[in-house]
């Protein structure tokens, strides 16, 4: 079980909790997922809060590979009235900032963000580490090489599971010396990682729980999933519904998706057949 102070609200982990995605972009590669609109935002929250997501992810730009870097000032355009929004319109939800810039993570928890959701780490922005340690706001570290436009040329290993293992045991220490309490694991599925890489790590997903931290999974409707089955994004929900549920059985807390009710039958399910 684990205890997260998120931003003066305790978010109890005793099973496995979906996180559910809002990205604030006209690009994101699954297109089901572009929501720009205020009414569109606040109905996707709804439908995903509804639906049983314990966490939303506001996010403002796209890290597919190959995406283009929109900088501070139009990722806060984007995000700001997002967050804003859905707060005033679900005040019991929990958000979280998906951002690698600190002045973002500064101003979304201002807004009403309570968790900071970093592909790279801190790598983009040195400031990052101490911002969240300030704002004394659980931080989702993930593993990437280089970012989202150089990613795909880094993808070279010698054992993936290994390397990614000893860059979180370095990294949770940092955070730790920083000040931040509560960290929680995410070992970057595409990012960086060939879709041989991406399935080795989910093989060993249970090797990360040597970590003692929260493991948060997105795989939803990725390239993984899609290429291997040889269709599109749009129609890899029921791929991403059997790797998520290889991730419950392998330690994953935390499912972040695009699709939450599927989500969370798999976590009840999965869930229901461990307690027997």
């Amino acid at each position: 079980m684990f205890t997260l102070n998120c931003n003066g609200r305790l978010l109890v982990i005793d099973q496995p909790i979906v996180m559910g995605i809002i990205n604030v972009t006209p690009d994101s590669f699954y297109s089901g997922s572009r929501k720009t609109g205020p009414d569109e935002i606040l109905r996707q929250s709804e439908k995903m809060l509804d639906s049983g997501a314990n966490l939303l992810d506001v996010g403002g730009q796209s890290t597919r590979p190959g995406s283009e870097d929109i900088g501070v000032e139009e990722e806060l355009n984007r995000v700001l009235p997002a967050i804003e929004a859905v707060k005033n319109h679900f005040p019991e939800s929990m958000i979280s900032i998906d951002t690698y810039y600190s002045r973002v993570a500064t101003e979304a928890v201002s807004a009403g963000a309570c968790i900071v959701n970093d592909i790279s780490s801190g790598s983009l922005d040195n400031n990052m580490i101490a911002t969240v340690a300030s704002l004394n706001v659980p931080y989702i570290a993930m593993h990437m090489k280089g970012t989202p436009q150089t990613m795909n040329g880094l993808a070279n290993y010698e054992d993936v599971t290994l390397e990614v293992l000893d860059f979180f045991i370095k990294k949770i220490e940092e955070c730790r010396l920083a000040g931040i309490k509560d960290v929680i694991v995410d070992v970057g599925f595409g990012f960086a990682k060939t879709i041989t890489h991406n399935f080795t790590l989910l093989k060993n997903l249970a090797i990360f729980k040597i970590l003692q931290k929260p493991l948060l999974v997105g795989l939803s409707r990725k390239a993984t999933v899609y290429k291997t089955l040889e269709i599109s994004a749009e129609e890899a929900l029921n791929g991403t519904t059997v790797l998520n549920t290889v991730a419950l059985q392998n330690g994953a807390s935390i499912l972040r998706v695009h699709d939450v009710k599927e989500a969370v039958e798999a976590v009840k399910l999965i869930t229901e057949l461990q307690w027997i």
